[in-house]
């Protein structure tokens, strides 16, 4: 676990805990990984409520209620299919956000339309769920560390910029 990863992921215990709100993962190819980082901070039982890994479409279908028919014509890795895991993770988890990763992180399973490296994370809750494409293949575990990080950093980011927007829309 980075320093870095340690210090976002305090900065999203802040967040969360002083607005109180509650967070979950749905991680398929970061396989816990995200979650960990979250844990890695004294406290994160206040806000986060645990983390569903789906490593296979069957798990995302049955847990998270990813439709069979996003997973047949997108493929896991798309970014539908990212953004139904949050949605999914909020309502199975009973959370007010999620973030989720599916990807192929390698070093095998890419093909020429979906190569390695290919990673979709989403974040966010509600009406308001972000996506990014990562699509570098630095090796599976460099892929998937930084997908960790990029993944907390983008939802801190997102948190601030909801934080910003619940002040401008109280003025």
């Amino acid at each position: 676990m980075s320093l870095e990863n340690k210090i976002i992921s305090k900065e999203i215990q802040q967040y969360l805990y002083d607005n109180g709100k509650t967070l979950a993962t749905a991680e398929s190819c970061t396989g816990g990984r995200i979650a960990e980082a979250i844990i890695a901070v004294p406290g994160a039982s206040n806000y986060f409520k645990g983390g569903i890994i789906c490593y296979t479409n069957e798990i995302k279908e049955k847990l998270l209620h990813v439709s069979h028919e996003t997973l047949e014509a997108k493929t896991a890795v798309s970014e539908e299919v990212a953004i139904q895991m949050v949605q999914g993770a909020c309502e199975a988890l009973n959370v007010d956000y999620a973030i989720a990763a599916t990807g192929i992180a390698g070093p095998g399973g890419g093909t020429p339309e979906i190569p390695v490296g290919t990673i979709w994370l989403a974040y966010g809750g509600g009406n308001d769920i972000r996506t990014c494409k990562l699509t570098e293949d630095e090796g599976r575990d460099i892929n998937l560390a930084i997908a960790t990080r990029k993944a907390l950093k983008l939802f801190l980011e997102y948190l601030i910029d909801h934080d910003l927007t619940e002040i401008e829309v109280e003025k």
